[in-house]
């Protein structure tokens, strides 16, 4: 079946008939027929995208649905953004590919990188551009600190999670991606996060001493606690994939404490959250810490085109030439879109219109916290998560959480799911949403948890 691109339709959420459609169908038994079984997102949402603008994306089917997924956080601006879409243009008819020679494009995009940086941190950090995608930048991040310490252990925290390469997944807490594969990256020893909602230690919030950090605490001062110095300790400072899980302000501050005092380097994993996400260019800068190395990627470009990169501070930089390479490092494209982001984000005020969005939202939830299957909401910016769990016995909901996505994908609303057992509701819309798209999605979100509500 051939597509044939049609005007652009009225950007309302509106879905005819089943889902998916029959063009749709066509699309996603070609995909079931070619692609690899490791394939995700249409398993959940079973439509063919064939066009987005700003919040909204439409299938070949021609229905619409307003976008809280969006490209899993890559498109920070939205669908299209003709700004951003006319720099990468223009910069197609220069140059393409540029390994990591310096180039106009790359420079531009460097310079603006930086300067969104807090301004202690700026003139001590170094950029290394990794590769295309997140993952990349993670396995970078690793190399890195343990070519400067000398070390190999590492330390990362139950829930989280940092990409599915080999080296990434070591470091992720989800433990049925990583069964399946035999002699995984040794040496990575998993701390409880700060999750109060289902604390790993049994503990409540309102009586314990953050407990959580100080496990980590005691154990790496212990002469006896069995863990070497690690080379590095990685952290998310919203888990994301984990769902949406903001970390408690005492377990960062904490931890950032005891690594400077044992010399460990900090990673804090931006990947999703960063670029204005939480309403701060970084997540971390709303917990008054400064990391040592910081990894970016999904909305660098503001667009989609693949970009990753580390910033680090130079003392870390022992590594020699050579030492972390790849082809696709010098994506000039994205370079150029990036820069034309970050221009965009400053003009127009973005980072306050996540504020103002985010909090909008929070509102439009907070009636949710009093519905019995719903465990918590929680946030932060743009970025949030509705834990769905059994009343009677306080297990994970993922079958309810499912039904609920299924059923406002067909009301017009594409939502993703996260968390054990998929059982939170994850809402990541472009930071230029407006009030009357947060509106009406809150709307529509909350008719499908009452609708999809388990019977007894």
């Amino acid at each position: 079946m051939t597509y044939t691109p049609t005007a652009k339709p009225e950007l309302v959420p509106r879905v005819d008939g089943d889902l998916p459609g029959p063009r749709s169908a066509e699309y996603l038994e070609h995909q079931r027929r070619w692609e690899s079984n490791a394939r995700a997102y249409p398993r959940n949402l079973p439509i063919a995208i064939a066009g987005g603008d700003g919040s909204y994306l439409w299938d070949v089917d021609g229905n619409v649905f307003i976008d809280f997924l969006a490209g899993a956080g890559v498109l920070s601006l939205g669908h299209n953004h003709p700004e951003v879409v006319h720099a990468a243009t223009e910069q197609l008819h220069v140059l393409t590919h540029g390994l990591d020679f310096p180039t106009p494009a790359k420079r531009e995009f460097i310079d603006a990188q930086l300067s969104m940086l807090p301004p202690g941190l700026r003139a001590r950090m170094r950029m290394h551009f990794c590769g295309p995608g997140g993952a990349n930048a993670v396995d970078a991040a690793i190399k890195l600190c343990k070519t400067a310490t000398g070390r190999g252990d590492l330390v990362s925290f139950q829930g989280g999670f940092h990409g599915s390469s080999h080296a990434a997944m070591a470091l992720t807490g989800l433990v049925a991606q990583k069964r399946p594969i035999a002699n995984g990256v040794p040496g990575v020893h998993f701390f409880p996060y700060s999750y109060c909602a289902r604390c790993p230690l049994g503990l409540l919030r309102d009586t314990c001493e953050t407990n959580c950090v100080g496990l980590l605490e005691r154990s790496l001062r212990d002469p006896n606690g069995g863990i070497p110095l690690p080379a590095a300790v990685i952290l998310e400072i919203v888990q994301g994939e984990g769902g949406i899980i903001p970390a408690d302000r005492d377990f960062v501050r904490r931890l950032r404490a005891l690594t400077a005092e044992l010399d460990i380097p900090l990673v804090v994993d931006e990947v999703q959250t960063g670029c204005g996400r939480t309403g701060t260019w970084f997540a971390f800068e709303q917990y008054d810490i400064e990391p040592d190395v910081i990894i970016a990627s999904k909305a660098l470009s503001g667009m989609g085109l693949p970009v990753a990169v580390i910033f680090y501070d130079q003392r870390l930089d022992t590594w020699a030439p050579g030492a972390h390479s790849g082809t696709f490092r010098g994506n000039q494209a994205a370079f150029a879109a990036g820069t034309a982001a970050v221009h965009i984000v400053r003009r127009d005020d973005v980072l306050g219109n996540v504020r103002h969005r985010g909090h909008q939202l929070e509102q439009r939830l907070h009636p949710l916290r009093e519905h019995p299957w719903v465990r918590e909401v929680r946030g932060l910016g743009l970025m949030w998560g509705i834990e769905l769990a059994d009343p009677h016995d306080g297990r994970p909901a993922g079958g309810y959480a499912r039904a609920v996505q299924a059923y406002a994908l067909r009301r017009g609303l594409i939502v993703e799911l996260g968390g054990r057992d998929d059982s939170v509701i994850r809402l990541m819309p472009p930071l230029t949403v407006t009030a009357e798209v947060v509106e009406l999605a809150g709307a529509l979100l909350a008719e499908a948890i009452e609708h999809c509500v388990p019977a007894r």
